[in-house]
C-alpha cells in the first residue's frame, strides 16, 4: 500500500503542476469556434461511441489504403474486417459513427421515436466533428460513406443481446437526398446503420466521449483514448501490458515500432482526460487522470481504507 500511496502522490504532483501550467497545442485547433445557433444546439448533445468497437479493433488507423483482411480474437471474442473495393474504413471515418449513434441516444432521451434510417445534413456532421467546410471535405465525406457501406464485419459479439450470425456491412445503405442549389454540394444524407450497431446503440451498449476526440490527429491517440475510456472507466489510473495493448488498437506496426509510437503518444500528452506513461522494466503502460483532484482522493482512499484500488489488468 505504501508504494502504491508514493506512485500515486507523484501522479497527483505531476498531474497539479501541468495544470498550472500553459499548455502547448497538442490537439488539432478547433476549426469552428463560432457556430450558428443551429449547430451550437446539437453540440450540446452528449458525444457518444458504442462500446464494442472501443474495445475491440474495427478501423484502420492509416489514412493509406488498407486492403488487409483483419482477424483479431481474445478471450473468446472474434472479429474480421474484411475491405471493400476501396479499402478498411479508417478510424476518422468513425467519426459518421460517432455522430449518427450520438443523435439516436439523444433521441432516446428525449422520447422521440428512432429507427436505422437517419436523416443527416453534411453540414452540421462536417462542423461537429471538427472537419473543414470546403468542397474537397465533402468529397472525403461520400469517399468515407462508401468505405463504411463496402467493408464488411463478421464477429460473435452480442449487441442488446443479439448476434448478428452472418457478415453484414457497417452501414446497410447511404444516399444524398439534397444538394445546395448554390453548390452542387451534398446538403442532406440518407443512410442505414447496420442492424448490429443500431441494436447496440438501443440496447444503451455506449459510452461518453470527450469532444476533443474529434481534435486527436493521430489515428493510433485516437484508438488509444477509446481503449483507455472503454477500460479505464472512472478509476484513477489503468495498468495494461504492451502485448495486450498493441492487439487490442489493432494497429499494423511491429510490435517494436507500437513501442516507440506509444513512448511518442506519451510524450505528446494530448488525450483528452488521460496521461499515459511507459514502463520499460516490466512493459506496461499506465494510462492515469489528468485530473489532480481525483487522484487525490484515491491517494486518501489508500490512507482510509488500507486498499489497492489501482485497476492493473489484463483484460
Amino acid at each position: 500500500m505504501a508504494v502504491e500511496t508514493i506512485r500515486l502522490t507523484e501522479l497527483f504532483e505531476q498531474a497539479r503542476a501541468a495544470q498550472t501550467q500553459d499548455p502547448p497545442r497538442k490537439l488539432a485547433p478547433d476549426r469552428h469556434p463560432n457556430r450558428d445557433f443551429f449547430v451550437a444546439d446539437i453540440l450540446e448533445w452528449a458525444l457518444k461511441d458504442d462500446r464494442h468497437s472501443m474495445e475491440h479493433p474495427f478501423f484502420s488507423l492509416s489514412k493509406k489504403p488498407d486492403h488487409r483482411v483483419r482477424h483479431y480474437e481474445h478471450n473468446g471474442i472474434h472479429v474480421v474486417a474484411k475491405p471493400g473495393a476501396d479499402g478498411m474504413p479508417t478510424i476518422w471515418y468513425k467519426d459518421i459513427l460517432i455522430y449518427a449513434v450520438s443523435q439516436l441516444v439523444e433521441a432516446l432521451n428525449q422520447g422521440r421515436p428512432v429507427s436505422r434510417t437517419i436523416r443527416l445534413k453534411a453540414y452540421d456532421l462536417l462542423i461537429s466533428t471538427n472537419r473543414g467546410t470546403g468542397g474537397r471535405a465533402y468529397d472525403l465525406l461520400a469517399a468515407a460513406f462508401e468505405r463504411l457501406k463496402g467493408a464488411v464485419i463478421q464477429t460473435d459479439i452480442r449487441t442488446n443481446g443479439f448476434r448478428q450470425r452472418e457478415g453484414f456491412n457497417i452501414i446497410d445503405h447511404w444516399k444524398i437526398i439534397e444538394r445546395s442549389p448554390a453548390t452542387g454540394l451534398m446538403a442532406a444524407i440518407e443512410m442505414t446503420l447496420s442492424e448490429w450497431l443500431y441494436n447496440a446503440t438501443i440496447g444503451r451498449e455506449v459510452l461518453t466521449l470527450n469532444r476533443d476526440y474529434f481534435r486527436l490527429d493521430g489515428g493510433l491517440e485516437r484508438r488509444l483514448y477509446e481503449i483507455a475510456r472503454k477500460h479505464w472507466g472512472r478509476q484513477p489510473k489503468w495498468t495494461v501490458s504492451i502485448d495486450l495493448l498493441h492487439k487490442k488498437s489493432g494497429s499494423q506496426a511491429t510490435l517494436k515500432k507500437f513501442r516507440e509510437l506509444l513512448k511518442r503518444a506519451a510524450g505528446n500528452d494530448a488525450l483528452p482526460d488521460y496521461r499515459i506513461r511507459y514502463n520499460h522494466e516490466s512493459d506496461h503502460a499506465m494510462f492515469y487522470t489528468k485530473d489532480s483532484a481525483a487522484l487525490a482522493r484515491q491517494i486518501a482512499s489508500l490512507g482510509t481504507l488500507g486498499t489497492d484500488s489501482g485497476g492493473t489488468s489484463e483484460l
